[in-house]
């Protein structure tokens, strides 16, 4: 066992987290003048139908953001996260009107004692389906 940013004792498997993240046209469009990415499949329906998605989705990189804060939150500091990695797997699909439920699934995928670490292990989904594969982010522990 190690113990946690919170000072509890962690284990392989533990569910140290989890979070609805909800998305929808406006944050598309904040996150879009934040980033420089106006890719027209984040705002214009009829294009991104044109190119073979079920309209408007989100950003990639909102997604992997959106998942690295429910880490960052749990480890009580984001300069704990050491590293993150993801593969986009699916898209998210934003409706108009409405919003789309992303959620967020944390849970210990290993302990390193000597480092002093632990590998967080992300589970993203949106309608019962992963969004992010092999999403895993590594924290200093406390």
């Amino acid at each position: 066992m190690t113990t946690a940013p919170e000072g509890t004792a962690l284990a392989v498997g533990q569910e140290v987290a989890r979070r609805t993240v909800t998305v929808d046209r406006s944050r598309l469009v904040r996150y879009a003048g934040a980033s420089g990415d106006f890719n027209p499949i984040h705002w214009n329906d009829r294009f991104a139908q044109s190119v073979g998605l079920p309209g408007v989705i989100a950003h990639g990189m909102w997604t992997m953001g959106a998942a690295s804060s429910v880490v960052a939150d749990w480890a009580g500091d984001p300069g704990r996260v050491v590293d993150y990695q993801v593969r986009f797997t699916r898209p998210i699909a934003v409706p108009d009107p409405g919003a789309a439920d992303v959620e967020v699934v944390a849970t210990v995928g290993a302990l390193d004692a000597e480092a002093g670490t632990a590998r967080i292990d992300l589970t993203v989904s949106f309608e019962g389906a992963r969004v992010l594969g092999k999403a895993q982010a590594v924290v200093r522990l406390g």
